[in-house]
């Protein structure tokens, strides 16, 4: 069974944020993950959207795939790089904010025929 994949590293979005749009379309045909994508309202949906079209268009050039029989086999969302900031506080102190990132990954495998 073919798979193609699509990485896309050190996207500045929570990855807790990123899961729950991922949570949405992973298992999901591919047509009906670029609808669910389209409506949903959140931050990181362009950017999922974004891997998802690139995993496709990896899967049709690279393993010349039929687009219409694509499934998302795998789509995670790992922890990347944080950016540590600090905000002024009260009293000369200093408060850390941490600005996480988000290493996202989709996985388009073929359908089984039969």
């Amino acid at each position: 069974m073919q798979q193609a994949k699509a990485v896309a590293k050190t996207v500045r979005i929570a990855p807790r944020k990123a899961r729950l749009v991922i949570d949405l379309i992973r298992g999901k045909e591919v047509g009906e993950a670029f609808a669910i994508l389209a409506h949903t309202n959140r931050a990181a949906s362009p950017n999922v959207e974004k891997v998802l079209k690139s995993a496709v268009s990896n899967a049709e050039h690279n393993y010349e795939l039929d687009a219409e029989n694509l499934y998302i086999s795998e789509a995670f969302v790992n922890e990347g790089v944080t950016l540590k900031r600090f905000r002024p506080r009260a009293q000369g102190r200093a408060s850390a904010i941490n600005k996480r990132t988000s290493h996202i990954t989709v996985v388009v495998s073929e359908k089984k025929e039969g």
